[in-house]
């Protein structure tokens, strides 16, 4: 059995997931460019124990946004069950644009792939990300409501221009999310 096989002790498996739990809050606050040390310096341990867990800031950002991703894919797919499927994917981009987008920093980043190619450091979390982005786009075309000629990488380009908006101009983001989220609407 190697390293990276054996379980971790319980101190270790409580100080990896502290360390997620504030990477996760500084990226989404401050975004991609605070440093390892200072990670470790908010999450009350040594730069040594972040190193441990995660060999690089690739790889602790990597299991950061990993982790988000699960749950937007979760959040995604529970709205295709929940939610009027009509409504799903609008509910779905405002969430993304306005909820998460307005205090996830770091997301918004990686989706836009700014520090992290999310395709080729993640491709399994991506794929499940286009497929269920797919499964909410057919569901909208279905009843009518999206414009046939959208593709999945139409709607991933409309909501990181949607995350980008957000982040410029705060004060106008719900009204310009409507705007161009009216744009997907057939003529």
């Amino acid at each position: 059995m190697t390293e990276t096989e054996r379980p971790l002790r319980a101190d270790a498996a409580r100080n990896r997931a502290r360390v997620l739990e504030v990477a996760y809050d500084t990226f989404a606050a401050d975004g991609l460019s605070v440093p390892i040390d200072e990670i470790a310096r908010r999450a009350g341990v040594g730069a040594g124990t972040v190193y441990r867990h995660f060999p690089t800031k690739e790889d602790l950002f990597r299991a950061v946004v990993e982790d988000r991703i699960r749950g937007i894919i979760g959040e995604g797919r529970r709205l295709l069950t929940a939610a009027d499927p009509a409504d799903a994917l609008f509910e779905f981009l405002r969430s993304m644009t306005l909820t998460w987008g307005a205090t996830d920093r770091g997301l918004s980043e990686a989706l836009a792939g700014v520090g992290i190619d999310v395709g080729k450091a993640m491709p399994e979390a991506e794929e499940e990300f286009f497929a269920m982005l797919g499964e909410l786009l057919r569901a909208a075309q279905q009843a009518g409501v999206v414009r046939g000629d959208v593709s999945v990488p139409d709607v991933k380009a409309i909501l990181v221009g949607l995350q980008a908006m957000q982040s410029y101009n705060d004060d106008a983001a719900k009204r310009l999310t409507d705007v161009v989220l009216d744009g997907l609407r057939p003529r």
